[in-house]
């Protein structure tokens, strides 16, 4: 069975893990209602999504 010879550094850990970082959320500004949002989903302030009311206001 294969053990480690020696111990891995903090710095060798760290460096190995560099790519392991969740990507940033996208956010946009509604061109109706100029709220921040997410692509591709109805806005929770006006309700709209591709020119089109899709929920109430009430509702989002």
């Amino acid at each position: 069975m294969a053990v480690p010879k020696r111990r891995t550094s903090k710095r060798r850990k760290r460096a190995r893990n560099t790519h392991k970082v969740a990507p940033a959320i996208a956010i946009q500004s509604c061109p109706r209602c100029s709220s921040m949002k997410r692509p591709h989903r109805v806005c929770g302030e006006c309700g709209y999504y591709a020119g089109e009311q899709r929920v109430d206001a009430q509702e989002a």
